[in-house]
């Protein structure tokens, strides 16, 4: 089965991702939601009803000393970079304690790295994980949750998947964006902003994405958003959609409510549903 796959990323936290995920949902009638924000997952906020299911994620396996067998050489001590025998949260799993040691004392085990869940919400099923802090595979988890929101697609015969990628450009955003052919890309008028979006194209264009670039709260500095505009006219594209800083938009967040819905007339005039036309197709 093929998927309308969509992932709306950015190049740091904070530049209002999530709203924009949130608002594009409501558009489109039969749709699986995902969020890939495993390290601090927002999503489930705005749109979670109740948990239907929840699964155990296990990361890499990590080392654990067997008193009963150990002889207390030390070599596992001695050997081990991030002196981690007997603190499973400094463990890289790397596994050289169990290869040097002699009486086979350290084993490999099974590490709980965080928990998926599978929600209901107004829109349709929203798979979300959560990944327990300083645990590594973020990249793992974040396929995990891909690999699920698909079947539940497949199994009841939807076609849209929307997801909310993790942000910056590291193994996780790597994850949200492997196979998928168009991604939301949401900017902020700042120096950084415009240093983040040369190094998400720089990732976009590896991947062959069909990106759509939106700037939130332009307004905020017309003379960095004309900056934005200008890099990307360069690089042969152009923005979509253009958000101007509104307060509504930050009262229906603390009414738990989705911005589009909110506020329809302000999403309209902007040109949001121009946006969402395109996704459709």
């Amino acid at each position: 089965m093929t998927f309308n796959e969509i992932v709306v990323i950015s190049g740091k936290g904070g530049t209002g991702k999530t709203t924009v995920t949130a608002s594009l949902i409501p558009y489109f009638e039969n749709v699986i939601i995902g969020d890939c924000d495993v390290d601090a997952p927002n999503l489930k906020i705005l749109l979670a009803k109740n948990d239907i299911e929840k699964k155990e994620f296990f990361g890499m396996k990590k080392a654990k000393r067997n008193l009963e067998l150990c002889k207390n050489c030390n070599r596992c001590f001695e050997y081990c970079k991030f002196n981690a025998i007997d603190n499973p949260t400094k463990c890289e799993g790397c596994g050289v304690c169990k290869i040097i040691c002699p009486y086979n004392a350290i084993e490999m085990i099974d590490n709980k790295a965080g928990d998926l869940f599978i929600s209901n919400s107004d829109f349709g099923k929203l798979v979300h994980a959560c990944l327990i802090p300083g645990e590594e595979n973020s990249g793992k988890l974040v396929a995990e949750v891909r690999k699920t929101t698909k079947y539940l697609a497949e199994k009841e015969n939807i076609n849209n998947i929307i997801l909310d990628g993790a942000p910056g450009i590291a193994c996780n955003v790597i994850s949200s964006l492997t196979g998928v052919k168009k991604a939301v890309v949401v900017i902020e008028p700042t120096l950084s902003g415009l240093h983040d979006l040369e190094r998400l194209l720089e990732l976009i264009k590896r991947f062959r994405i069909q990106p759509f670039f939106v700037i939130n709260k332009y307004d905020l500095s017309l003379e960095i958003s004309q900056k934005l505009e200008e890099f990307l006219f360069e690089n042969n594209f152009k923005i979509s959609v253009k958000i101007p800083f509104n307060k509504e938009i930050f009262e229906s967040i603390n009414q738990k409510q989705i911005p589009s819905k909110f506020i329809p007339d302000f999403f309209k005039e902007i040109g949001f549903e121009k946006l969402v036309e395109v996704l459709k197709r």
